[in-house]
């Protein structure tokens, strides 16, 4: 579908009604839509802070099918990426990481993330998507040297691997 498919901004729009019933619906259409539904991607991850259980586990999984965001929801992701609310963040920093080097823009708020206070999933996400960015991970290098030193095994292979590819 392409971007600007109505029947997706409807949808979208469905999203942010009052009704939990029915944001949960409009999620699971945004799901079933798969790749169709990347022009929801921004909408999508806002939505995992819902109150509603339903309407968090579909579009976490509307988000699943997703490949990478259009670029001009970059921006939008990058202030998401630093939401408190851990599953924005993740889904956030996930989809900047499936915009690679066209995501190369959010590399400082994706460093900001590896930060001790940030749930491990996230840190372990931006480790992933400055991986993903490529050589422009470089200037995250001293949030990365930190996080290559950290206990958590995952996240200090991560950071690693990002760095002996950034050329530390």
């Amino acid at each position: 579908m392409p971007a600007h498919d109505p029947s997706i901004a409807a949808l979208v729009e469905r999203m942010a009604g009052s009704d939990p019933g029915e944001r949960a619906a409009a999620a699971e259409a945004l799901c079933r839509a798969g790749e169709g539904a990347a022009s929801a991607a921004t909408a999508l991850v806002a939505a995992c802070s819902d109150v509603d259980d339903g309407v968090r586990e579909w579009a976490a999984a509307a988000l699943e099918e997703l490949g990478p965001p259009p670029v001009d929801q970059i921006a939008d992701l990058i202030s998401l990426a630093a939401a408190d609310h851990p599953l924005v963040a993740y889904w956030a920093v996930t989809l900047l990481g499936r915009g690679g080097e066209g995501a190369n823009s959010a590399v400082p708020i994706l460093g900001a993330c590896l930060a001790p206070e940030k749930a491990i999933e996230v840190r372990q996400r931006a480790c992933w998507a400055l991986g993903r960015i490529g050589p422009a991970a470089a200037t995250a290098r001293a949030a990365l040297t930190v996080a290559a030193a950290d206990p958590d095994p995952r996240l200090s292979r991560l950071a690693g691997e990002v760095l002996a590819n950034c050329g530390r």
